[in-house]
């Protein structure tokens, strides 16, 4: 048996989606011509509370494009100091976009707002400009956790007060939303720009949509284009996107949560691991080893066992769930890691 909880991007397309992509309609997306991709990016729109989207490769390319688009050459960007755009994009914001980067803490996945107004720059030839706030949510280098939303409408109010944009790496908004108990536009409305991924945990095998203002959309197509996103016929994709946003898709992502909160109850009553339950609201678990154990050792032997996870540092490894482990498989899963730590403390 093979339970892997590395990542929801594992993730395969559903039979509707395979289904759905194959009887799909195709046209040239460059020129418009696509009628799936124009009746995902007005769906996702209308879903997000924004008036209009553009489809992505992915993840990665829509945070990048909303920066180009926010901002100048040479300004400043505020963001978590462990922001995916930082830390997991390549550099691009700054070897594409050519932006500052000033970087905050944000135990809960954000900064606190206080700290953000003492970080906007005076009006000072000798500084870079301050020209946009990013913000994430579910925060992926925290295990998924979800910032408070009275604190996202806290930083977008500041952001207004001071006439500086706002973007919202979203790739997992519809966890946070579901985490949340709101609507996802509630969480996008605390930004002027959003990106959602369609893959992970949404099951779509490619792609991710950038919503925000028409003027917003319209200039944004240009920085889509020149970053190579100008696909041609993506109805098969598209067909998938629209499948992902589906009510009974999204709704799915519930036992993606019920399945994390299981794995991270079983393992944390093992001894040897620590899980703070607290922190776990969506579909990460990030457990500490105590004692001698590393995670290397750790996860060398669960892979052993049939089980796979991920290294978050020496002494901390992280589970994700999604719909390609299922309730057998997280039984399982908890199974395994006490055995490995049965063998490791023996």
């Amino acid at each position: 048996m093979l339970v892997d909880l590395r990542r929801d991007t594992i993730t395969l397309p559903t039979e509707k989606m395979r289904e759905r992509a194959f009887a799909a309609p195709l046209g040239d997306s460059v020129y418009g011509e696509d009628p799936l991709q124009n009746q995902l990016e007005e769906y996702a729109a209308h879903l997000l509370g924004k008036e209009a989207s553009i489809f992505v490769p992915s993840g990665t390319m829509g945070n990048l494009v909303a920066l180009l688009t926010h901002t100048q050459r040479g300004e400043e960007v505020i963001l978590e100091e462990n922001a995916h755009i930082r830390t997991s994009e390549t550099g691009g914001i700054a070897c594409v976009a050519g932006l500052m980067v000033r970087t905050l803490k944000g135990e809960d996945g954000l900064p606190e707002p206080q700290a953000i107004e003492n970080a906007i720059r005076p009006d000072n030839i000798h500084y870079p400009r301050t020209s946009l706030i990013c913000m994430e949510s579910s925060h992926y280098r925290y295990g998924g956790i979800v910032p408070p939303l009275e604190k996202m409408r806290a930083v977008k109010a500041l952001a207004e007060r001071y006439n500086l944009s706002v973007h919202l790496d979203g790739a997992r908004l519809f966890n946070s939303a579901l985490y949340l108990g709101v609507e996802v536009r509630e969480l996008a409305a605390c930004a002027d720009s959003v990106m959602i991924s369609l893959s992970k945990g949404l099951a779509a095998p490619i792609g991710s949509v950038l919503a925000g203002s028409r003027e917003f959309i319209a200039r944004a197509k240009r920085f889509r284009k020149m970053l190579g996103g100008g696909m041609r016929q993506t109805g098969w994709l598209c067909a998938c996107g629209l499948e992902a946003l589906s009510p009974e898709n999204i709704a799915h992502l519930a036992e993606d949560h019920r399945n994390a909160k299981a794995l991270a109850m079983g393992i944390s009553q093992i001894p040897g691991i620590k899980v703070d339950l607290a922190k776990v609201h969506t579909n990460f678990v990030v457990a500490e080893l105590e004692g001698d154990v590393s995670s290397e050792t750790f996860l060398a032997k669960l892979k052993d066992k049939g089980v796979l996870a991920t290294r978050v540092d020496t002494k901390r490894v992280r589970f994700v769930t999604s719909r390609q482990v299922d309730e057998n498989g997280i039984r399982y899963a908890i199974c395994a890691v006490e055995e490995v730590m049965k063998e490791i403390t023996d």
